[in-house]
């Protein structure tokens, strides 16, 4: 690099004949160097890590539909025209002493320690720990004393219709969502319907696992084409 003060006094000395410096010559251009680093092959990730993916997404959607439901109930509240609160039903406390009654009473006719004996007990216990979640989860009671679902989609009453229900059809699209994958991945053997009497259990155990995203993996179908089969794939017989 030539220095500034050598510039100036050349000027100076030969005013005509000297060449005006170059700005090339004062500030050299810094060369940019770009590294890049590129692979012949590109790595494929693990299998383990792929199930561990799909493990997740399927937790976080089993935690999403499950959240509404384990949201601590509000207050029941005697909004419904007829119907109160069952914690507060004169009606609903009485069917509950007389289930317990007619349990006791038939407790009588066995031995304490019996198997019949310890039955009737532990049905005495679930008969009193449902009446208790009637009245703790706000469902309210008729003149009759027997809770009512309230299905006209009020936000605060989703935990008695709303929330089962999505919970059901998303269990119900998983059981039949992991038979269709089951049938589709064994169509290729040689004896396929011998794979549909004798269960494939590590076949089956996988694709029991990547069930629980069935709604995301239907969606992708749905989008591609692949959900459906082709008029043409489906066989008419008659």
């Amino acid at each position: 690099m030539v220095s500034l003060t050598s510039i100036t006094s050349t000027a100076l000395t030969n005013p005509f004949t000297s060449s005006k410096p170059k700005l090339s010559t004062i500030f050299p251009q810094k060369q940019i160097l770009s590294i890049s680093c590129s692979s012949s092959e590109p790595q494929q990730p693990k299998p383990a890590l792929q199930d561990l993916k799909t493990f997740s997404a399927a937790l976080a959607l089993s935690s999403i539909l499950l959240s509404s439901a384990a949201t601590s109930p509000p207050p029941a509240a005697a909004d419904i025209a007829g119907l109160t609160p069952c914690k507060e039903s004169k009606q609903f406390a009485k069917r509950e002493k007389q289930s317990i009654k007619k349990l006791e009473s038939a407790l009588k006719n066995y031995a304490p320690d019996s198997a019949p004996a310890l039955a009737i007990k532990a049905t005495i216990e679930k008969t009193k720990r449902r009446f208790e979640n009637y009245g703790k989860f706000g469902l309210l009671c008729g003149s009759e004393g027997l809770p009512h679902l309230i299905v006209s989609g009020d936000q605060r009453h989703w935990g008695e219709f709303i929330t089962p229900g999505l919970l059901f059809l998303y269990i119900a699209g998983w059981i039949g969502w992991v038979g269709r994958s089951y049938l589709i991945a064994i169509r290729g053997e040689a004896k396929p319907a011998m794979k549909e009497i004798i269960i494939d259990v590590p076949l089956a155990s996988r694709l029991l696992f990547r069930g629980f995203i069935w709604p995301v993996t239907a969606y992708r179908e749905f989008v591609t084409g692949d959900l459906v089969a082709d008029d043409k794939d489906v066989s008419i017989y008659g």
